[in-house]
Parts: C-alpha cells; structure tokens; sequence
C-alpha cells in the first residue's frame, strides 16, 4: 500500500484544537498538507485554527461532538463537500476521569465511553466508506493503558481497552476484504498535554499525568509518519513500553507496583482541584497544545524514533555490536599474544 506525501494530503484530526490533535495539526500544516481540525467547542478551534495560518499553512475546522454519529456523519460530507475528500482520517479526540470505579456515576461513565470509544466507531464507520474508495490511513490515537491496569483512570483505562480491541479486529477485516486502507492504533505514554486540565476529577487533590510525561509533538511525529507510511501501531514513549512489557511479563509484580505508585503519581493532594470551565460533558479547549507539566517534560524519544525508523535502528545496533566486538577484541591481543 502506497499512501500520499503529506504535502499532497487532505488530512481531518479530531480532538485537533488542542493537545496531540493540535500538535498534529501544525506538524502536517508545516509540510504541506491542507488540514482541517475537528472538536466540540468552537472558540478553540478558531484560535487553532488561525495560529496554524498564521504560520502560513492551511487549515480549516468543523465544531462537531465525535459521540454523536450524527454529528460524525455530517463533518465527513462537510470536509468532501469543502475540499473533495481526504487522504488520511485521525480518530484522536479523547476525554478521562479521575475516580474510583464503584464512585463513577452511569452518565459520567456513558460520557466517556461515549468520546473514547463510540467516538472511534463513529469515525471509523463514516470515514471508511471514503477512504476505502480514495485510498488513505486511518489513524486512531489509543493509549498503553490499553495493555496495563491503572487506578484511578480505571474508566479512562477500559474505554482504551475496547478502542484496541476495535481497532485490532477492524484490522482483520480490511485485511480480507483487501481494501487500500492503512489502519494504525498509536499508543501514547504519558504525555503533557491539558488532559488534566479537561478532565472530570472526582479524586482529593490536582489531577495530573503520573510521570514521566513526553511532549504531544513527540506523537504528533508518530501520527505524520504512520500519515505516509503504513503502520500496524506504535508505542510512543520507551517509559510506556517498559511499563506494558512489565504488565504482560508479569502481572503480578506490576499489580502491586501500579497499585501503590498511581496514587501517588496521578494526584498532588497539595494542591486544589483545578477549576475546569469544560472538556469533559462539553467542549472546552483553548487552543493549547502543552499541559502545565512542562518542567519535567521529554521532549524526546529514543524508542519512538526506532520504531519509526526500524531498518535504520537495526543497522545501528549492529554497527555498534561489532564496534564493540572489535575494540574488544583489540584489547585482548596483547594477552594473547603473550602466551
């Protein structure tokens, strides 16, 4: 399968007026693609929006609510009417909570199902159909919570859970069917982004993303590159890798070291809750890419870059294998020599 240069793409983001979405946005606007940015409230979208044209590139946005399908349906037909289609679909848009399960109420639980998950489906469905008659990538931004348990985002977690469970087994489906459609699931560590700002805390103290936290830019490489080069999924962020491979291994050990650290790690009981105007029952971005952890933020990784770039990676780790190979054997000449 053989997808489009991004400077020669049509490329529609959900959740794109803040955080990884926006992050995205500028990313593909800088190289040329004509992008068009999907979200609840529109305020956000307009300051988005027009810090993205500011900086030359071309960007259009839709207020939309991805929990309705209605409202799904009617952005896909407005993007194809406005602009004649598009090369590539990205399914980001996402909200959390902080709580307990058993304290999570039914509507607030509905809520955010009704983002993470049928927000996924909605896309997926009403994008398809063009996409598989056009050509493109699907791209839907998961997370590693859905290959390891979390406390206190337990709902946050499921909601994950079902997205890659979708996502893998539409995967199988496209496969039989051979449709030129490249479907890729990226699955973020713990990133700086407002998430914590937006989202529902029924917790003591400030939410925050436990650490160590990366930059949205990081993702936002991930989802370009997957934009022009089919990929199955992508774990961005070595820490998360490390994190899930410890929750596959062994389960037990990292029920107990997850269960002490994220009630320490996702809350500052310091600090007051924050007063969140919006982005969990209704749209509430203001066009910020960053989260207020910047101070600790990682603005690189060395994993993520391997996993783009996995030929080039092998080739490195070979290369240093026998630089190491033959410095030491160098060094064990002269003992040899002297038996």
């Amino acid at each position: 399968m053989k997808l489009k240069p991004l400077s020669e793409q049509t490329i529609v983001i959900t959740g794109g007026s803040s955080g990884i979405g926006l992050a995205t946005a500028k990313m593909a606007a800088e190289q040329g693609a004509h992008v068009v940015i999907i979200a609840r409230n529109e305020d956000g979208l307009q300051k988005a929006a027009s810090d993205i044209r500011s900086q030359g590139g071309r960007c259009d946005y839709i207020c939309a609510d991805v929990g309705s399908r209605e409202d799904v349906h009617s952005a896909v037909e407005t993007v194809i009417e406005r602009h004649g289609g598009f090369d590539t679909w990205v399914s980001n848009a996402g909200v959390g909570v902080y709580a307990k399960l058993e304290d999570l109420s039914d509507e607030d639980h509905h809520r955010l199902f009704d983002t993470n998950y049928w927000g996924t489906v909605h896309c997926a469905t009403e994008a398809l159909p063009h996409l598989k008659q056009r050509g493109g990538a699907l791209i839907v931004t998961g997370s590693i919570s859905s290959q390891m348990p979390a406390p206190i985002l337990s709902s946050y977690t499921a909601s994950k859970y079902a997205v890659k469970g979708y996502i893998d087994s539409l995967r199988l489906e496209l496969m039989h069917d051979k449709v030129p459609v490249s479907l890729t699931l990226i699955q973020p560590s713990g990133i700086n982004s407002p998430f914590g700002e937006h989202s529902f805390n029924q917790m003591e103290g400030r939410s925050k993303v436990p650490p160590p936290v990366y930059s949205p830019d990081i993702v936002a490489r991930a989802i370009c590159h997957a934009a022009e080069h089919p990929t199955r999924d992508m774990i961005v962020g070595g820490s998360g890798r490390a994190m899930t491979l410890l929750a596959n291994i062994a389960p037990g050990l990292a029920d107990r070291v997850f269960s002490w650290t994220f009630f320490r790690t996702a809350l500052e009981k310091d600090k007051p809750k924050r007063e969140v105007e919006g982005g969990f029952h209704h749209g509430g971005s203001k066009g910020q890419v960053y989260g207020d952890q910047s101070s600790g933020m990682r603005k690189r990784s060395v994993y993520a870059a391997m996993r783009r770039h996995p030929i080039a990676a092998t080739a490195g780790v070979f290369a240093l294998s026998f630089a190491a190979l033959g410095a030491a054997m160098r060094n064990r000449l002269p003992v040899l020599s002297g038996h």
